[in-house]
């Protein structure tokens, strides 16, 4: 597990790993004096997640002198009301877009056709089978196949390197739990050779509902499990009501992914014992300063990442820690 001193370190960084850089488009580039307009598009809107991507993108807003319109799908396996808020952006002529993709394929045509109109698209949280630096201005996002093996790294600690495990995938077309999926797997298999998966390959759908629903089949599907590991937020909280419901809360190891209240009280309270944790604040706010340099016609990194760490029962209460895992909000969002 990487020291707290490491992930200190990544939140501070303003620009990600990725050397390269890419002279984002100046067509639609706009005077410095006038006030941009910044479409942010999630992937939905009610989750813990978003809302702190929300308030960092309004924090660079506020710094920049840009208006952040705010809109997203009602749901997060919407694809197509994420298609046509992307086309209704373009049609409204905002100055840029930050996009969290629902579906790394359905979204690279409209996310091309915003930046043939001269709109740059930064793409935050979720990738894109697309060209960065051509098809869109930059990534700003976790390293998420790394937040898949640190959870395999505490998962399969915690376990002792032996028995049977569950992973819950969250929705398929989503890159970014994809690859945390995979870094999950992957890093199981070649440092916990003892650990069988029982099952791998069943997805929790876009809400806590669907995830816990999932959940409950797994549980009953299989007795003898002595490890569980969920990829998001949603999926992780259904997971914890399923593990709940089901009795088995705080006796199965259980890792998941993301943090909210009721993630944090359930670790207090020893029915999670890991969660891997990343930085939506700094995912937002860093999209929309990467998406303003677009505009303006500055040069900007095509990959940015924001950083990951694993957290305990033991180090949940460290102030750096703390203030990543339970962000206050208030200041951006209650106005």
């Amino acid at each position: 597990m990487r020291k707290v001193s490491t992930f200190i370190v990544l939140l501070t960084l303003l620009l990600g790993c990725g050397s390269e850089k890419t002279d984002a488009p100046k067509e639609g580039s706009q005077a410095e004096s006038k006030k941009l307009q910044i479409a942010v598009i999630p992937k939905g809107t009610t989750h813990e997640f978003w809302k702190s991507i929300h308030a960092g993108a309004i924090k660079a807003g506020r710094e920049l002198d840009a208006e952040i319109v705010w809109k997203g799908p009602q749901k997060e396996d919407d694809r197509e009301q994420q298609i046509q808020v992307v086309q209704g952006f373009i049609t409204s002529k905002v100055d840029g877009i930050v996009l969290a993709p629902l579906d790394a394929v359905a979204l690279v045509k409209p996310v091309r056709d915003a930046m043939r109109a001269g709109i740059p698209v930064v793409v935050i949280d979720s990738g894109l089978e697309a060209e960065v630096g051509k098809d869109f201005v930059s990534f700003v996002a976790t390293e998420n196949y790394q937040g898949g093996a640190l959870g395999a790294r505490r998962l399969g600690e915690l376990m002792g390197g032996k028995g049977n495990a569950l992973l819950l995938r969250y929705q398929e077309g989503s890159a970014s739990t994809d690859q945390r999926e995979k870094g999950f797997l992957d890093t199981i298999a070649k440092e916990f050779p003892e650990i069988k998966v029982l099952s791998d390959n069943q997805y929790a759908g876009p809400t806590t509902e669907t995830g816990m629903q999932t959940s409950q089949r797994l549980l009953s599907q299989f007795n003898d499990v002595q490890g569980y590991y969920a990829v998001n937020e949603s999926s992780t909280f259904g997971s914890l009501r399923a593990l709940e419901q089901d009795g088995r809360a705080g006796k199965i190891f259980f890792v998941g992914f993301d943090g909210s209240e009721k993630l944090v009280q359930g670790m207090e309270e020893g029915r999670i014992h890991g969660l891997t944790l990343q930085n939506p604040f700094k995912m937002g706010y860093l999209g929309v300063q990467a998406a303003v340099a677009g505009i303006r016609g500055g040069s900007v990194e095509q990959r940015i990442d924001t950083g990951v760490v694993m957290v305990t029962p033991e180090n949940m209460n460290d102030p750096e820690i703390r203030q990543v895992l339970l962000p206050d909000l208030s200041t951006y969002l209650n106005e």
